[in-house]
């Protein structure tokens, strides 16, 4: 039952990079964990290139995700993975109006190869594949308000966890292959003029570092994540709306709960928040997040 309830945790915390795949809990064979994340974003400073500012045709610009996410054992060591979010987006100021609608559909398959325990410790590493694709029309060419960036993004992540007692420390990095986007006009300028609707898109490389406490009832961990854009990335030209193939990094903190029920282990809800401390091209967004995860167990009974 710990394996099959801790795997619920953190789903849906950075919808723009699914996260359940980023805790070292796997979903025990024939279990399925399902449940609905709410989160909130905002903020009303940016950074154009490295200069912090604010924008008073925009306000403050929020973002409202409404996730359904899955997690399914098909063994022990190897887990298949869903999320599907529904976005809300709005600015208090100016003339743009916000955009709502389903996202992007993100697939994952997680594997752990290695697990092995040393004395009163235990080391596991983990292989992760994902792909997400947009599943509706939604406007590309229409930052900071559109629901996404329109782009095909295939994912490799290589993790490492390391747990003594009820401390661990969990470790990840992954590759983004992004590709290509088209948009509603035949010329764009970034650095230099183009003629055509295609927009090449950088690739970006994640980091994540996660550290706490987890037991069977309640896991609480603190996060270090740092998003980075590869070269074909642009900075924001100044008192200009951003572009789909800026370079977008972010350097964010935060934390993350999950409580599960004692009468009803099946039961987990999860909260958290995340910070923004530094960036480029983003918004100096605060997010808090909170849903509820119910498991599922598909194995035959037993007397």
């Amino acid at each position: 039952m710990k394996k099959i309830i801790l795997s619920c945790f953190l789903l849906g915390t950075f919808f723009a990079n699914a996260q359940t795949e980023i805790d070292a809990i796997m979903m025990s064979k024939n279990r399925f964990c399902v449940g609905s994340v709410y989160q909130y974003s905002s903020w009303d400073n940016y950074w154009e290139g490295t200069n912090k500012r604010e924008n008073l045709n925009l306000g403050t610009v929020c973002t409202k995700t409404y996730g359904v996410m899955g997690n399914y054992g098909i063994t022990d060591k190897l887990n298949f993975l869903f999320n599907i979010p529904y976005v809300k987006t709005n600015a208090s100021a100016g003339t743009m109006k916000g955009q709502e609608g389903f996202q992007d559909l993100s697939l994952t398959v997680k594997y752990m190869p290695f697990e092995k325990k040393i004395k009163n410790a235990t080391y596991s590493l983990y292989t992760i594949g994902s792909y997400s694709t947009p599943v509706s029309n939604y406007a590309v060419d229409y930052l900071p308000l559109c629901l996404g960036l329109g782009s095909q993004v295939a994912t490799f992540r290589l993790m490492g966890d390391y747990q003594r007692g009820k401390f661990f420390t969990t470790v990840s990095g992954a590759y983004l292959f992004r590709s290509n986007v088209t948009i509603e006009r035949n010329t764009y300028f970034t650095d230099e003029m183009h003629y055509t609707n295609e927009v090449d898109m950088p690739n970006v490389i994640n980091i994540n570092a996660r550290a706490g406490y987890r037991s069977d009832r309640l896991i609480a961990e603190a996060i270090v994540d740092n998003w980075v854009t590869q070269a074909g990335g642009f900075d924001i030209t100044q008192n200009n709306m951003p572009f789909p193939s800026n370079t977008m990094n972010a350097l964010r903190l935060g934390t993350n709960i999950k409580y599960t029920l004692k009468k009803i282990p099946e039961l987990a809800f999860v909260g958290g928040f995340n910070y923004v401390i530094d960036g480029r091209n983003v918004g100096q967004s605060t997010s808090f997040y909170g849903g509820a995860f119910y498991v599922i167990n598909f194995n035959k009974k037993v007397k």
